[in-house]
């Protein structure tokens, strides 16, 4: 597929995705989702080889400042649940990505930006990044996902709080909130981000998979997280990277995983 709005850069073995529509804040049109679900169902899982992905946003004003309102103002209730249906499952994409997935949030992460950064499995805040869910001053909800990540990161009083006033928070807040796992000078979001993958790419990666999906399996309806992660336990015994893991500690070396 050709990428119009995505750049994609490979650099040893990590994939820095930047949504490159800086004139529109980065919004997320059809086209910006389109892509983000080639790139997370299908091109990103090719790789042997890939450690890792950034997700971040053109220029230095947003990560991204929310959903293109242009395209859903005229939607009615069977079209807009069809619209925040896509979204949701684009989101669950990047959620359920078997590689660690960071989000670089350089700017504004509003709206739907914000609830691209939550599906990301880690958040990295620039120190001038701003964060918010303000669909209620569209007459709206959170669609993509907004109004469950955000209990499941800061807790049922706070989210509700947020959700309702449509407040914007800055990233030293996000950091309180346990929203954002690190805050860097500005500029420096993707460096640490990068620094990130590479330690987890020191670990065995079939044992990584298995984190995120485990992780995921806790909120997910219907399904038993804790019976998850017992047959996960299993499967991760049955690995060439256990067996060298194992003989590593007990030989007191580094462990070689080569992700079988």
């Amino acid at each position: 597929m050709h990428y119009q709005n995505l750049h994609i850069e490979h650099t040893a073995g990590i994939a820095v995705v930047t949504i490159s529509r800086e004139k529109a804040l980065n919004a997320l049109n059809s086209q910006t989702m389109l892509e983000l679900k080639h790139f997370f169902e299908e091109e990103g899982l090719k790789s042997n080889d890939l450690k890792g992905v950034i997700l971040t946003g053109a220029g230095e004003k947003a990560f991204v400042a929310g959903a293109d309102i242009s395209e859903f103002k005229d939607l009615d209730a069977t079209q807009g649940a069809a619209f925040a249906q896509r979204g949701q499952d684009i989101f669950f994409s990047v959620e359920r990505f078997p590689k660690p997935v960071i989000a670089a949030v350089n700017g504004f992460a509003l709206g739907g930006g914000c609830e691209l950064a939550m599906a990301c499995h880690l958040r990295v805040a620039g120190e001038r990044a701003r964060f918010g869910q303000p669909e209620v001053n569209l007459g709206l909800i959170p669609g993509y996902g907004g109004t469950q990540r955000l209990v499941q990161y800061i807790g049922k009083g706070k989210a509700l709080e947020l959700l309702m006033t449509a407040d914007m928070f800055d990233a030293a807040e996000a950091l309180r909130l346990g929203l954002v796992n690190y805050v860097v000078p500005a500029g420096e979001e993707v460096d640490k981000a990068k620094e990130l993958i590479e330690k987890i790419a020191t670990k065995a990666p079939v044992a990584i998979a298995k984190v995120i999906e485990s992780v995921n399996a806790y909120f997910e309806a219907g399904t038993d997280g804790f019976a998850r992660e017992i047959k996960s336990f299993g499967d991760c015994c049955d690995t060439a990277d256990f067996r060298e893991g194992a003989n590593a500690f007990l030989e007191k070396r580094k462990a070689n995983f080569q992700g079988k």
